[in-house]
């Protein structure tokens, strides 16, 4: 075992003896010891709950026979960070939970982990310390909010947001602004849309990190906890099968979570994460691939913010692997691959069925032929642009209109409320990708008033930042490369015309190449916005968008 690293042997004996401060007994030091990565903390409500998902796992452990030891990870609220600085803090904890639990694992010789995510960046975070350290591990999460409802009607967080500028356009009072405040959010768990943690918590049952269920079961659901005691016995099987992530985080799983991702229709940012996790799995995935699957993909879900269905209708309707046995219909997923169930995809899926046709489209039927993300390119965006493709509205799928030129996501907020955005306009925010931001914030404030004021339907909005998973309409991110290092975003000026084809996946700024290369020459970095701190450690490292984002030490 690992751990004998830190248990067996004479030299050990001091190990032994501070393993004995903390009452273990001779019998728990003879098992396996597995780390329990718990993401549980007192802000995030996709995490309140996880202190008990964690006393399950443990549960689970102890009765499979092994040792659990828990250890923390970090958590920031999205939805919280929004909209002002804390917004820079993001994204770039992804690396810190990665690197703090390879930490963790690697100095007290843990032979197997389970990791409890939930939330944006943990759920990533963890996956990249899976691939990284490579010792058996299962994911099992806290689960999804339950949707609030309003006025009979079901409503999430992206409806909040959206209320916000509805106010600022006048056609909602401060009356009925209040009444979502109080119920859009009912109960803990993470927002109760396809955003971005639920997003990345189906995508890992669809790559093979964790159990049935794991994306979908709502928080609330004692069925959850469940499942997290199932996890717990799980990973006992893992480690004496010695099945490890890089076993089941393969080329082909992570073809199978592209074409997942599409079916569902899930967050622009799944675009930085996979790339990203593939990246520690040894694993190269171009982004090109993206659009080469949604071609082949239908787009079976339209879950909010693209529709009017959520995460516990999706769960309802037999959750991720009904999904799964409908593309497989189509001889469109790799049915041979090893999970962490301890069986293949094929098996996992076999017993699995649709129950709601109209939740989850049967692939004779779908939304769309083609999948829920397409990656743009052009002269504005050479290496890539994000766009989810099934909240656009038809009439925004092709789109031309002047460029309203920001260098900040403040001052383009301001823009909106105040009216000074119109009909036919692409907003371009600029200057907050990876390194310009740095930290790569999410739009959800300017999305969420673009369509509250009113202005989903006939604005654009362009930029190398990125997006919340419950941002909507014609909202392309991770433009790339970034204003930062003199992308062709940061040569916009205010007036040119954009051109946006979403079916033909091209972003284009309608000036001449001489013209583009004149301003390409006058073009002068900016100073840092930040320069201390993990913040400008983070800039100094970071890669674009295109590349997910990460890490890489400067040759």
């Amino acid at each position: 075992m690992r751990s004998d690293s830190v248990k067996a042997g004479t030299a050990q004996a001091p190990h032994r003896s501070l393993l004995n401060a903390l009452g273990y007994t001779e019998e728990e030091r003879k098992r396996p010891l597995i780390g329990i990565v718990s993401s549980y903390n007192e802000i995030v409500p996709g995490h309140m709950n996880l202190d008990k998902i964690t006393e399950a796992v443990k549960m689970g452990v102890a009765m499979a026979g092994g040792t659990p030891v828990m250890f923390p990870a970090i958590a920031v609220c999205d939805g919280i960070a929004m909209g002002h600085i804390g917004m820079k803090y993001s994204l770039v904890t992804r690396d810190l939970i990665a690197d703090s639990t390879e930490c963790m694992a690697m100095a007290h010789g843990f032979d197997g982990l389970v990791c409890i995510p939930n939330c944006d960046k943990n759920v990533p975070g963890l996956l990249m310390a899976a691939a990284r350290l490579n010792i058996p591990t299962v994911f099992v999460s806290g689960g999804p909010m339950l949707a609030g409802r309003v006025k009979g009607q079901k409503r999430s967080l992206s409806s909040m947001f959206e209320a916000v500028g509805s106010v600022a356009a006048g056609t909602m009072t401060m009356e009925d602004l209040c009444e979502y405040e109080e119920k859009v959010c009912p109960t803990c768990g993470s927002c109760s849309g396809m955003y971005t943690a639920n997003s990345m918590n189906c995508l890992t049952e669809a790559i093979g990190m964790g159990l049935r269920g794991n994306g979908t079961i709502p928080a609330v659901y004692s069925e959850r906890i469940r499942l997290a005691k199932h996890a717990g016995m799980k990973i006992m099987e893992l480690v004496e099968k010695n099945i490890r992530p890089r076993d089941i985080m393969t080329a082909e799983a992570f073809r199978n979570a592209l074409i997942v991702d599409m079916a569902l229709g899930c967050s622009t940012n799944t675009m930085l994460h996979l790339p990203a996790i593939a990246h520690e799995a040894g694993v190269e995935l171009n982004l090109d691939m993206a659009n080469e699957l949604s071609e082949i993909t239908p787009n079976l879900c339209h879950l909010a913010p693209a529709g009017p269905t959520y995460m516990e209708d999706l769960n309802e309707a037999g959750g991720v692997y009904a999904v799964m046995k409908e593309l497989s219909k189509l001889n469109l997923l790799n049915l041979d691959l090893i999970t962490a169930t301890g069986a293949t995809v094929g098996e996992n899926i076999k017993n699995a069925v649709n129950k709601d046709p109209e939740v989850i489209r049967p692939v004779e039927n779908p939304y769309s032929k083609t999948g829920g993300i397409a990656v743009l390119k052009g002269n504005l965006a050479p290496d890539s642009g994000v766009v989810k493709r099934s909240a656009v509205v038809p009439e925004m799928m092709v789109h031309e209109g002047p460029a309203r030129v920001f260098d900040c996501e403040e001052d383009a907020i301001d823009a909106i409320k105040s009216g000074k955005i119109v009909a036919g306009d692409v907003v371009v925010i600029r200057y907050e990708g990876p390194k310009g931001g740095p930290g790569m914030r999410e739009m959800l404030n300017p999305t969420s008033a673009i369509a509250g004021m009113g202005l989903g339907s006939s604005v654009a909005l362009i930029t190398d930042g990125r997006f919340s998973g419950a941002s909507r309409g014609a909202s392309i991110g991770h433009v790339s490369p970034e204003a930062a290092v003199g992308g062709p975003i940061a040569l916009v000026e205010e007036g040119d015309i954009i051109s946006i084809n979403i079916p033909e996946n091209t972003l284009n700024v309608k000036i001449s190449d001489e013209e583009m290369a004149k301003r390409r020459a006058a073009w002068q970095p900016r100073e840092p916005k930040v320069t201390t701190g993990y913040l400008a450690r983070y800039r100094e490292l970071v890669t674009s968008g295109n590349r997910g984002a990460i890490l890489e030490i400067k040759k």
